[in-house]
């Protein structure tokens, strides 16, 4: 049976199994092991059929990453339905209480600020202070160089103790 199996397989292409699909509409198969006609041993392979195909769309995140793990193989199994709404509603829990700590550390700050605590910062970054243009409020479209005050010779080590 398997010999016949594997025949069709051959001759009508690849199988793949159906395992699940995201909240996103992205799509998971497996193909199992299997041998091909001169009897070499192919291993099983792990795809997804992305729901938005092209490659210029992607965003970071379409892919949960629970269905990541078991496409890369940290997992034996694929995860379930149950498992990816437990985790789903845990991050949204977790970034809910991040927001709050933001928050409330934000709201410190400010009552910090107020009772002269903590400095109020003033400090704003325009530029670098090694660029040509630091300091001026706009930029020289002359050519600037440093080449007229230049001097080999005047700048001399520090003599050995």
């Amino acid at each position: 049976m398997n010999r016949l199996a594997g025949a069709l397989r051959r001759t009508f292409g690849v199988v793949r199994e159906h395992v699940g699909t995201d909240h996103f509409g992205n799509k998971y198969y497996i193909i199992p092991k299997q041998k091909t006609w001169t009897g070499r041993l192919v291993r099983a392979k792990r795809l997804v059929e992305a729901a938005n195909p092209s490659e210029y769309e992607y965003m970071e995140g379409n892919i949960p990453i629970e269905w990541d793990a078991w496409i890369r193989g940290r997992r034996k199994e694929p995860p379930s339905a149950e498992e990816l709404m437990t985790n789903l509603s845990n991050r949204e829990q977790v970034k809910l209480r991040a927001q709050e700590v933001d928050e409330r550390d934000q709201a410190l700050l400010e009552k910090e600020i107020q009772e002269g605590l903590v400095a109020t910062p003033r400090t704003v970054a325009i530029g670098h202070a090694s660029a040509a243009s630091f300091g001026k409020e706009t930029v020289s479209e002359e050519p600037t160089s440093t080449a007229q005050s230049f001097q080999p010779g005047s700048w001399m080590p520090n003599p050995k103790k």
